[in-house]
Formats: structure tokens, C-alpha cells, sequence
């Protein structure tokens, strides 16, 4: 076995680790301040499966994840740290909201290319000034892209009151979405209630095509060797502050087109005012579960939305507040990401690889 080999065998057990470690603080945490220790960890593994609607809820939560994720990915793979993603998703459904509702005698082919093209295009500009700012002025991109996320929510904010909002409503809401621009709802003709939509198939394709891209592409190759080693690619010839840039774009795009996707598939009416929806900021947490591949997102984003499923299923029948998942995500974070977690067992494994490398070698003389 190779140590490239080894290494990915590592990281996925360490995921696998962090997450069980996670799961057993989790159940302690019920244990201390549930009445119903038994009944709360029964909703929370298995509630998300006693019913179809929550079976299907599952996947309506997992769909913007699958965009917001790979968004992460394919940044983190140019070892570029850019969290403008949860900004991007808003200002993007927010612009996708603006488009429909001033368009609205378009046809329906055309009025949801055009604002898919809209939703990508707003989360490119969403993700410039942070690039740049980080490539000319070698600003912190994670500071950076988060202030970015609060401009991009306020700008949301006059966007819905000064623009989009239907004063009719009797809510801080936008005019409806027209009929013709909505998605195709896969699973409301024979589950009534859900709105699983047709956003779920594009964000497995993007999921699909972002893999070939990255794995299958020169241009994936270079994003690679920039995350990689930042110097060797720069002195191979590859231009590493373009590379940078444009990864950040992608990613920005990805997650605009998130953004129009879930408003256009799952929602009547643009809603969120004075809060964002948290997406970008759970596909960080998908990303770092998909070891940064893309066809890994499914998986990760599927696990997501069956805790955060388990966790209101829970809130709805015990004493357990639903935000608890929250403190399940960031432990699980925090584990991934600490170097020294499993340290010891990593030096273990490429010693005894070592050792089994150099006995084959020595057993082939």
C-alpha cells in the first residue's frame, strides 16, 4: 500500500471516528437534560424513517446541501478557504426572486434557464471581492469572505423590503413565485405535503460533474497541485493566483446556484429577512465529511439531513431542543479538523506499512 493510499484510508477512518465520538457526546448531552433518555434517542435515530414524509424530508433538506458542499469542495481543494458560500446561496435565491417576479409572462423553459443563469452569475460576484482581495492584498480570505456574508445579507434585506416585498402578505415576504418558474415536484402527486423538486437531480449532477472536473480535467489537476504544494505548482508553470481566483469563482457560482434552485423548487415566497438560511455554512461541515470529493457530497450531505431530520423529530416529541444538532456538527467539525486527533494511530499505521513495504521487497529478492 502506498502512503497516498494509506492516507485517504486514514482520513476516512478518522471522519468515521469523529463522527461516533460526536454521536457519544451527543447521547450523554440527552441523558443530562432529557426526561426521556429512551424516547429522545429512538426520534433522533430512527424518527426520519417512521414515516414516508419524513423519509422524503430527508432529501428536501439534503438538496442545497448537495451544492453548498460542493461549492467547499472544489475551493478547499486549492487549499483556499473562502466562506462566502452561505452569502452567495442568499443573494442569489434573492436576485433568482427579483428575476421571476419581474418576469413573469416569460415561458417556463426559458424563465428557469435564464434565472438559474441569474443565480449562478450573482454568486460569481458574490465571490469576486473576497478573491481578489485575498490575491492582490493577500487579505484573509476567511475574514474577508464572513464580513462578506453580513454585506450580502443586509443588501438581501433591502432587496425584500424595498423591492420584493408583497405588502398584501401580511408578512416580511416577496410577491409569489410564478407558477411556470416553479421546479417539478418529484414526489407531491403521490406524497402529499413533500416537495421533493427536480433541484435534487441537478445538484447530484453538479455533484457528478464536479468530480470529472477535478479528477478527470487538466484544470482539476492543476487545482490540485496548487492545494497540494503552492510552490511547486507555481514553479511548474502553472499560474497559481489565477487557479486560486477561479476555483473561488466555481465554488461562488455553485452555491448561487443553489440559491435559486431551492427558492424556485421548494419555496411559494422569498422569506428570509434579517437571517440566513445556514446552508453555506453546513456545507462546510459536508465538505469536511466528503474529504473534499465531490462524488463524496451525497453521501455527506445525506448524513446531514438525516441528523438534522433525527434532531426535529426529537424536538417535536420530547423535552430536547432542536438546536442541539448544532453542538453534534461542531464537535464533529472540531475533531476533523484537529491535527493531533488519532496522531498516534496515523504514525502507527505508516510505520507498519513500512515495515510490511519493506518485508515484500525483501521477500521478492
Amino acid at each position: 500500500m502506498t502512503n497516498k493510499q494509506l492516507e485517504k484510508r486514514f482520513n476516512a477512518l478518522k471522519t468515521v471516528a469523529a463522527v461516533a465520538v460526536a454521536l457519544v457526546f451527543a447521547f450523554v448531552i440527552i441523558a443530562f437534560i432529557s426526561d426521556n433518555v429512551g424516547e429522545a434517542v429512538y426520534q433522533f435515530l430512527v424518527g426520519p424513517l417512521l414515516r414516508p414524509s419524513r423519509i422524503i424530508n430527508v432529501f428536501e433538506r439534503m438538496t442545497p446541501l448537495l451544492f453548498t458542499g460542493t461549492a467547499i469542495c472544489i475551493m478547499y481543494q486549492a487549499n483556499v478557504f473562502n466562506m462566502v458560500g452561505e452569502g452567495a446561496f442568499l443573494i442569489a435565491a434573492s436576485m433568482a426572486t427579483w428575476f421571476v417576479t419581474s418576469n413573469s409572462t416569460m415561458g417556463r423553459l426559458p424563465i428557469i434557464a435564464v434565472c438559474l443563469i441569474v443565480g449562478i452569475g450573482t454568486g460569481v460576484l458574490a465571490a469576486v471581492i473576497p478573491a481578489v482581495l485575498k490575491i492582490k492584498f493577500k487579505a484573509n480570505e476567511i475574514v474577508s469572505s464572513l464580513m462578506m456574508n453580513y454585506i450580502l445579507l443586509k443588501i438581501s434585506d433591502y432587496m425584500l423590503l424595498y423591492v420584493l416585498k408583497d405588502t398584501a402578505s401580511g408578512l416580511q415576504a416577496s410577491y409569489p413565485i410564478p407558477e411556470q418558474a416553479k421546479l417539478t415536484k418529484i414526489t407531491a402527486s403521490f406524497v402529499k405535503g413533500t416537495k421533493l423538486h427536480s433541484g435534487f437531480i441537478i445538484g447530484l449532477i453538479v455533484c457528478v460533474v464536479a468530480y470529472l472536473f477535478i479528477y478527470r480535467t487538466k484544470w482539476g489537476y492543476e487545482i490540485r497541485m496548487v492545494g497540494a504544494n503552492r510552490s511547486f505548482a507555481k514553479y511548474s508553470g502553472i499560474k497559481v493566483l489565477g487557479v486560486a481566483l477561479a476555483t473561488q469563482l466555481i465554488g461562488g457560482g455553485i452555491a448561487g446556484l443553489g440559491g435559486a434552485v431551492e427558492i424556485l423548487g421548494y419555496y411559494d415566497r422569498f422569506i428570509w429577512y434579517g437571517t440566513q438560511p445556514g446552508y453555506g455554512f453546513d456545507g462546510v461541515l459536508v465538505g469536511v465529511l466528503a474529504g473534499n470529493n465531490p462524488i463524496m457530497v451525497p453521501f455527506a450531505a445525506l448524513f446531514l439531513a438525516y441528523l438534522r431530520s433525527g434532531a426535529a423529530c426529537m424536538s417535536r416529541a420530547t423535552d430536547v431542543p432542536v438546536e442541539f444538532v448544532d453542538v453534534l456538527q461542531g464537535i464533529i467539525i472540531i475533531l476533523v479538523a484537529a491535527e493531533l486527533f488519532l496522531a498516534k494511530t496515523k504514525h502507527k499505521l505508516i510505520v507498519n506499512n513500512a515495515k510490511k513495504n519493506l518485508e515484500k521487497e525483501e521477500s521478492a529478492k
